[in-house]
């Protein structure tokens, strides 16, 4: 028999954790006065017990009682994998001022015009207020039943009452219970909340999304633990000051956990992007020094992104280098690449790197559209208005391929582009790149694809010389 223990314990009451010393400030989640003198939990021995339902053969359980029901939102049927799981639960977090209660007001409208009883429940409006917003969306349903409500047994004696197939429940850091300690929002109160949700999707079969906040950082607020309770966490991306949002699935156990929707707040809500390809290339009349477009893959869906740069004489002892939506650190090495190893005179120069439309690109694939764009700026000359270039930039000059490249060509003709300059193939038998081909030209689907083993090659295919 283990011996209880005496010796006594300090634990915080914010997020369970414990120490045999007492701190001012919790140790995990930085919490200051909430450590508290405790018993030492003792040692106890469980009993086995008769289960209440036989285990059975994987093989005999039936896969329809998990069929998978669409949203009627397209693009968020496709990042949890072509419809929801009865009984799942799914987290949706975003920064705040994104669109989340306006997509999910959007999904429940839906959900229930198609016969589906839904319970929507609000902890951070009044009921007014979102029957305010479904009337200028269009979200209005006689089978969408709306709640106000903050405690977590009221809002289960709804789920009672109502008997949902679908529950939005926005956010669950405003909901709280009297059974846990702390106060709404905490790492107790939203680990109860959720534990409690959970268990009741699983026994009535009941699709649970739920709304939650982020940090200063970016990470979903709360315990580490609510992610680990739900079935599907879904991170809801978005610039304010760009109406073009991104859902990105972190966590998908029902499907792929690399798929993203794409949507567009309007005046009228939140629109699905089923081709968002245009929105982030710009038309010109004639083609501008200073532009290269390159195909970016979100998840398994590849998308065209322009690049811009400008180079300008310096008035500065250093010069600016100023860049957004692309990664810095990446920029300043093929700022170096440029001009060590293709004569490209930049380093005396402003450069002012940009993305259009707002999009953030961070794929090591754009480097090659990166160096292009500002090798065409530094030496004002243009690229074909029709050509795209991808491709990884190594430090001694060479070019590596990236996953996905035949999508991402496929992409490309589809779109009317006829030409590609891409990364040659490594060499074979390990011999030297410099052994290697020098510029090829091949056929694909119609598009003229130029392989180039260095970045010099591939300047010169593009038409630009860096001397």
């Amino acid at each position: 028999m283990a011996k209880a223990a005496t010796r006594p314990g300090f634990t915080c009451t914010e997020c369970g954790w414990t120490t045999v010393r007492w701190q001012g400030r919790c140790g995990e989640c930085q919490t200051w006065g909430s450590v508290s003198e405790t018993g030492a939990p003792k040692l106890a021995t469980v009993r086995s017990q008769a289960p209440t339902a036989k285990a059975v053969p994987i093989g005999k359980v039936d896969p329809d009682l998990a069929a998978r029901t669409l949203t009627g939102v397209g693009e968020l049927d496709r990042v949890l994998g072509d419809g929801i799981v009865p009984g799942a639960v799914v987290l949706l977090a975003g920064e705040p001022g994104v669109g989340k209660s306006t997509l999910l007001l959007e999904v429940a409208a839906r959900w229930a015009k198609s016969g589906r009883r839904t319970l929507y429940v609000t902890g951070e409006e009044s009921a007014a207020q979102v029957r305010l917003r479904a009337g200028r969306t269009h979200a209005l349903a006689d089978e969408l039943y709306l709640a106000a409500e903050t405690d977590l047994g009221t809002i289960l004696g709804h789920i009672e009452e109502v008997a949902p197939s679908l529950m939005v429940l926005d956010s669950v850091q405003t909901v709280g219970t009297a059974e846990a300690e702390g106060s709404p929002g905490g790492p107790t109160q939203v680990r109860e909340v959720t534990g409690a949700l959970v268990r009741v999707a699983k026994r009535r079969g009941m699709a649970v999304i739920i709304v939650g906040h982020v940090t200063k950082d970016g990470a979903i607020a709360g315990p580490r633990l609510l992610e680990h309770l739900v079935d599907v966490v879904l991170a809801f991306e978005g610039d304010r000051h760009s109406g073009f949002r991104m859902v990105r699935a972190t966590k998908n156990r029902f499907g792929p956990a690399d798929e993203v929707g794409c949507f567009e707040m309007a005046d009228t809500g939140i629109v699905e992007v089923t081709d968002p390809s245009g929105l982030f290339t710009s038309v010109h009349a004639e083609p501008v020094p200073g532009t290269c477009i390159t195909v970016t893959m979100e998840g398994r869906r590849p998308l065209l992104a322009e690049l811009q740069a400008l180079v300008v004489p310096s008035t500065l002892p250093s010069p600016r280098r100023t860049v957004h939506g692309l990664d810095n650190g990446r920029v300043s090495m093929v700022l170096a690449v440029l001009e060590r190893r293709c004569r490209v005179a930049v380093g005396s120069r402003d450069v002012y790197a940009s993305t259009v439309g707002g999009a953030k690109v961070s794929d090591p694939s754009a480097d090659l559209a990166i160096a292009i764009a500002i090798a065409s700026a530094a030496t004002n000359a243009t690229l074909g208005a029709r050509t795209i270039a991808l491709g990884e930039v190594g430090l001694a000059g060479e070019l590596r391929r990236v996953p996905g490249t035949e999508r991402r060509l496929a992409e490309a003709a589809r779109l009317g582009f006829t030409d590609a300059v891409v990364p040659a193939e490594p060499p074979p038998n390990g011999r030297r790149l410099v052994d290697a081909r020098k510029i090829a030209t091949s056929e694909r689907g119609g598009l003229r694809v130029h392989t180039v083993p260095t970045l010099a090659h591939a300047l010169a295919a593009a038409g630009i010389d860096g001397r």
